[in-house]
């Protein structure tokens, strides 16, 4: 589910469930420890203050914008006072230093804040940027690559239509084979393209929890019924997997992975998708049993542009493309894939996505 958020003023206070539930425990594991280092230690008289300004700079580093590492920051000042100095379990406005150490604890919250917003905003930067060059790279590549297809299929029924009479029987056949296998791969194309035309970043990606098995299963009904081999099973947990994703999306990357396996998994007789549950990450894969990627192709699989000369886009000797297109969607769900060999033999690729929507500040 979306994480609640309510903004406050002009985004100086923004409230999150996450942040807040952080922000308490993160300073109730200090009180803790300060406790327990004061029973130990009834004399020490600086474990409290080092072990809350730690506090401090944990949740001003993990949580978003000013405001909870400034409100830990007031609120370690003022547990120091109550429960760390003397008299115990009373506020004593005029102890000696008792400015100082609200002025640093503050300015420390401030500080870091101020770092760790900067950060992630230069990364947000960084990472649009580069899926934005990504994609604009894909459109390019599939745009250039739609014409060879688009002439051989003219060039064809050209051919058909003005000499179909005089062309023996067995060639028709042959180019009218050929005119379907370009139709088909120019449907699989303009799928991608249009995927590629839905991604602009991790923020214009629209996800709503979806079960995965579901996505899952339609990605495998719609490969059984354009391919009868390699065979296609689906692994699943007991236990019902709900993901936030834009499902047109997912399922258009698990597509592409089939594909991939009926195209070049060299004898495969099997190919399976799996689907686990890591932490907050569910993790998809697609394994077959075939021959494997050669080791030189592993490390420029999802770069349309690394193909080997004399190879197109739509060749069979060629998936670019379409793993790219993977990579980018992935990506722009806060994901990422990764392609390996198996040990027993046969190509294995996997993606994870997060289970829980992360906010995403610009």
């Amino acid at each position: 589910m979306r994480r609640e958020k309510r903004l406050l003023g002009k985004g100086i206070i923004q409230f999150s469930w996450r942040d807040t539930l952080l922000t308490l425990l993160t300073l109730a594991a200090a009180a803790l420890l300060s406790a327990l280092c004061h029973h130990f230690d009834p004399d020490g008289d600086s474990y409290a203050p080092m072990l809350f300004l730690f506090a401090v700079a944990l949740v001003s580093r993990m949580t978003h914008g000013y405001f909870y590492g400034v409100a830990a920051a007031v609120l370690s000042v003022f547990a120091i006072n109550f429960a760390f100095t003397v008299p115990l379990m009373s506020f004593n406005f005029t102890l000696a230093g008792y400015p100082l150490t609200f002025l640093v604890l503050l300015a420390t919250a401030l500080l870091i804040s101020a770092m760790t917003t900067q950060l992630k905003r230069q990364e947000a930067r960084n990472y649009r940027a580069r899926l934005e060059e990504m994609r604009a790279n894909l459109l390019r590549a599939v745009s250039h690559d739609l014409r060879t297809p688009l002439t051989s299929i003219s060039t064809a029924a050209s051919l058909l239509s003005d000499e179909g009479e005089d062309i023996p029987p067995e060639r028709r056949r042959a180019m009218l084979a050929e005119i379907s296998d370009d139709a088909q791969w120019l449907i699989r194309m303009v799928e991608n393209l249009l995927s590629i035309t839905r991604v602009g970043g991790a923020a214009d990606v629209r996800k709503t929890p979806e079960a995965a098995e579901e996505v899952i299963s339609e990605a495998v009904r719609k490969y059984r019924a354009r391919f009868d081999a390699p065979a296609a099973s689906i692994s699943l947990p007991d236990e019902l997997v709900m993901v936030p994703m834009d499902a047109i999306l997912i399922r258009q990357v698990l597509s592409n992975l089939l594909e991939n396996a009926a195209f070049h998994a060299e004898g495969a007789k099997n190919v399976r998708v799996t689907l686990r549950v890591e932490g907050d990450m569910a993790a998809f894969e697609v394994c077959d049993d075939g021959a494997g990627i050669p080791e030189a192709r592993l490390k420029t699989l999802f770069d349309p542009s690394a193909a080997r000369p004399g190879d197109s886009a739509h060749s069979r000797n060629n998936m670019g493309i379409g793993l790219s297109v993977c990579r980018t969607i992935v990506m722009a769900h806060g994901g990422a894939l990764s392609a390996r060999n198996r040990e027993g033999g046969g190509a294995c690729f996997r993606f994870t996505l997060p289970m829980k929507e992360e906010e995403t500040h610009a």
